[in-house]
């Protein structure tokens, strides 16, 4: 018998938290960092589409929390500890994107989204002490990325590269 798979798309600025075996997809990851965050003998999952690296970009008082890493990563990771009861110990992570998009004379750090936002996920992450266990970060070419939750495998799809697996 044949299994219906579903896949939740994850847009820019939001995560979204699930299990096995429904999938979790984000496209458009340029200098955003597509963040999977799993514990894989529950089969549950949770994909975060980080746009930015620190809510204190925020001019605003009321922000939306999946917009940065600081505060996306906390609340998802929150959200799948209470949803499922998964112990904390036992999540990892897949990350993948944070492309330097353009090509920039200057050294502004402002402009070099990508790579901030790749330190950023990494440190939310140690801070939630969760390993970073594979990655496809930098680059200049956009990627759209899909896990698999049951094979708790990361499909990624760059531009110009084709499909690696991770």
């Amino acid at each position: 018998m044949n299994k219906i798979m579903h896949t939740i798309n994850v847009k820019i600025s939001d995560y979204q938290v699930t299990k096995a075996p429904i999938k979790l997809k984000t496209t458009g990851l340029g200098s955003c960092v597509g963040v999977v965050v799993f514990e894989p003998s529950r089969h549950v999952a949770a994909m975060a589409h980080v746009m930015l690296p620190s809510s204190e970009l925020s001019r605003d008082l009321t922000f939306n929390l999946a917009k940065y890493a600081d505060t996306a990563l906390p609340v998802m990771v929150t959200e799948l500890i209470q949803s499922f009861g998964v112990q904390r110990q036992h999540l990892k992570a897949k990350i993948a994107g944070g492309a330097q998009m353009f090509q920039f004379t200057g050294k502004s750090e402002a402009l070099r989204i990508g790579p901030r936002n790749i330190e950023a996920v990494k440190d939310t992450l140690k801070s939630l002490e969760i390993p970073v266990i594979a990655e496809d970060v930098g680059g200049q070419n956009g990627r759209t990325i899909e896990f698999d939750i049951e094979k708790c495998q990361l499909m990624i799809r760059t531009i110009h590269k084709g499909i690696t697996a991770i």
